[in-house]
């Protein structure tokens, strides 16, 4: 069985982006990771898609100070708590606000 035959339809979105790099942004106004506080914006390649549940690998943490910061792990989001993704490439800059 393949991947976009194991997620719900409504996720099929993200199914169909699988191996493909996204730019993804959450309903937060601002996250804490390691004492460093920053905008909700990831970027990464889609690697999985489960029903609820996405994951990025590698992911990169766009920063003020460090735009392109390599997160060391995969990170995984709920789907519920994005607001917006689009594909992208991550090695674009582009002005944090």
């Amino acid at each position: 069985m393949n991947e976009a035959n194991r997620v719900l339809p409504e996720n099929q979105l993200f199914a169909d982006l699988l191996g493909q790099e996204i730019l993804l942004t959450t309903v937060s106004d601002q996250l804490n990771i390691m004492g460093q506080t920053f905008r909700p914006i990831f970027c990464g390649r889609l690697v999985e898609v489960t029903d609820g549940i996405i994951t990025l690998d590698p992911v990169i943490i766009k920063m003020n100070n460090a735009p392109f910061h390599r997160f060391p792990t995969p990170l995984q989001f709920p789907i519920e708590r994005i607001s917006n993704f689009l594909p992208f490439d991550c090695g674009t800059r582009f002005p944090i606000p």
